[in-house]
């Protein structure tokens, strides 16, 4: 299977008789014209391109990245038929949440990570709510690994055998189903009623408080990856780290989110904000 990625040809057109994406959209909402609709999926593809760069490095090889990317499109051409400029969200924020959405969406349909996987990813998760219960705070992965009776080294190879999994979960943060997954929290809510926004909104702070309790470099390698759409070599760079052992805080830090979620959905714990206010 042919691996690389097949971005879309050079247009021919000159650069100077280009519309603009700006006179694109006008086009676009003004007269519903279907060739600037193929004219906007065309100038926003590279972020279909980019999405499934950034997923393709946690897949195995049996994963069809043509199916991926075909999911990311029909993304991009959701995005480009729902997005409303007045929301005040930029349309590249609005799409890559999509398109990555679409793409996760495809993935679990072909539901691609072993059960083995998962199975260890839960018992990580097990491990560190209870870890956490008991210390008050996010555990260090050398109280985790001896919490496993796992040496460092052995606990560091378990993170990468996980993976696959980790990149899902901040994804799927709300639960094991679907419908708590953060690329909807931060998406575009057009269509939602009041209960679903307020949920969404709720989910999107304790999140953030989360965040602000964890070890300060889980945050910027989340932040980085997440927020600033940096890929992982990227990271490593800026860290002065081995792209593995990127991979391995990534994992780690969702992980630990989502054990952290799972234990305020089940009502044993409440959001920092909250504890500081009682």
């Amino acid at each position: 299977m042919n691996r690389a990625t097949c971005d879309s040809p050079p247009s021919l057109e000159p650069a100077l008789t280009r519309p603009t994406p700006q006179e694109l959209w006008k086009r676009y909402h003004g007269q519903a014209d279907p060739q600037a609709e193929n004219a906007l999926v065309q100038q926003y593809l590279p972020l279909v391109t980019n999405a499934l760069g950034r997923l393709a490095m946690t897949l195995p090889e049996h994963v069809d990245l043509e199916d991926l990317k075909s999911a990311g499109m029909m993304g991009l051409l959701q995005a480009v038929r729902n997005y409303d400029p007045s929301c005040g969200t930029s349309f590249e924020t609005y799409a890559r949440s999509r398109i990555r959405g679409a793409m996760l969406d495809e993935l679990r349909r072909m539901d691609w990570v072993p059960r083995t996987v998962h199975e260890k990813a839960r018992r990580i998760q097990e491990t560190m709510s209870r870890l956490e219960q008991e210390l008050g705070g996010p555990p260090t992965e050398a109280q985790v690994a001896r919490a496993l009776s796992l040496t460092v080294e052995e606990y560091s190879k378990l993170l990468d055998e996980v993976r696959p999994a980790a990149f899902v979960c901040l994804d799927a943060a709300g639960g094991d189903d679907d419908s708590g997954a953060l690329y909807e929290v931060v998406a575009d809510p057009h269509g939602e009623a009041p209960d679903e926004q307020a949920a969404r909104r709720e989910l999107k702070e304790i999140i953030l408080d989360r965040l602000r309790e964890m070890p300060e470099i889980q945050r910027k390698v989340l932040a980085m990856y997440y927020v600033e759409d940096l890929r992982l070599r990227e990271i490593a760079e800026a860290f002065g780290l081995t792209e593995s052992r990127i991979c391995q805080i990534h994992a780690q830090a969702i992980l630990s989110l989502r054990a952290y979620l799972q234990r305020y959905e089940a009502g044993t714990v409440q959001p920092f904000r909250k504890r500081v206010r009682s």
